[in-house]
């Protein structure tokens, strides 16, 4: 199958624009570990739930102070880790607004089948129904600070439990709709985490259009994820869109592979509003990077809000040709 139409939750219908925002927030997709590391506590995380029976998806779910409750991940690891005696690459996937950790791994999508074959670890974290890849300005439920769980956390465990190259050249980010964000924000603002950043329908810029990603932003995350609480807060924290926001930071995506895609003829009013917003603020970054010499690859094809497996695929073996060798 070449496209997915994820479904839509179609929840909390009072809150003004909130099938909007949560539509665009993406709600349409170890050879064995030492001992130390089969402990797995460390770095702020102590495991409360495992499973490693699987020769290549191994899943955990961790207890930490920066989230309420215990977000679980999903580590793929390439054919034959447990017997190469090889260091690996590492790419860290985001899914999208609604979705979990294992959206990658639920059908019409096919991680497994996309990476059989290839030499890379590809790491999927849970990053909240609407959590931005964020640490939010507000929470009335509680801790939800995804950006330091995946940047402070999450990375630094993985590199301790797996053979990874614990470097810039070892890593990639990428993601769908929220998660496509949520790449280019962190390539951007951990500018040595990461080599490449992918975004599959992902928006590029929050101010444009009077701010409808960081008002959708705001929306869904103060519906589903923070209890009334904003990731970027009314009025806005102003220092922290810009930080956050793509357009602003286009040095920052000097020396990275850079790939994006969007889609150009959405067939339903629902993937119009998503993809619409997508399409043009991908448009405004690639101009931006043009005009500062930054090469980056880019597709616009018909359709609308989903992920595109033949894009998929090209975009990963892309990362593996940019990335340190297994």
């Amino acid at each position: 199958m070449s496209e997915h139409r994820p479904t839509r939750r179609n929840v909390l219908k009072a809150a003004g624009g909130f099938s909007a925002a949560m539509a665009l927030a993406g709600g349409s997709v170890l050879a064995a570990a030492s001992p130390a590391a089969a402990a797995g506590d460390g770095f702020g995380l102590r495991i409360t739930d495992r499973n490693e029976s699987d020769p290549r998806m191994w899943y955990y779910r961790f207890a930490t102070d920066a989230i309420g409750w215990d977000p679980g991940v999903n580590v793929l690891l390439p054919d034959g880790y447990h017997t190469s005696g090889r260091t690996y690459p590492v790419l860290y996937l985001l899914h999208g607004g609604d979705q979990d950790f294992i959206t990658f791994d639920r059908p019409p999508l096919n991680i497994r089948a996309w990476t059989a074959g290839k030499p890379i670890i590809v790491v999927m974290p849970d990053g909240g129904r609407a959590g931005w890849y964020s640490n939010p300005v507000s929470s009335n439920v509680g801790p939800r600070d995804w950006e330091h769980f995946h940047i402070e956390q999450l990375i630094r465990w993985v590199d301790a439990n797996f053979r990874t190259y614990a470097e810039y050249d070892g890593r990639a980010v990428s993601g769908f709709s929220m998660g496509g964000f949520g790449a280019l924000k962190y390539a951007a603002k951990y500018w040595g985490h990461f080599a490449s950043v992918s975004s599959h329908s992902g928006p590029a810029s929050l101010r444009r259009d009077d701010g409808a990603v960081v008002h959708w932003a705001n929306a869904s995350s103060m519906a589903v994820e923070l209890g009334g609480g904003m990731v970027y807060g009314a009025p806005w924290d102003q220092a922290r869109v810009t930080a956050d926001n793509p357009v602003e930071r286009i040095e920052s995506y000097r020396n990275k592979r850079v790939f994006m895609v969007a889609g150009t003829s959405p067939a339903t009013v629902w993937d119009w509003f998503n993809e619409i917003h997508v399409l043009n603020g991908q448009r405004e970054f690639r101009g931006l990077l043009g005009n500062a010499g930054i090469p980056h690859e880019w597709y616009e094809e018909p359709g609308g809000h989903w992920v595109r497996e033949h894009l998929f695929i090209r975009d990963l073996d892309g990362i593996i040709g940019r990335l340190r060798k297994a």
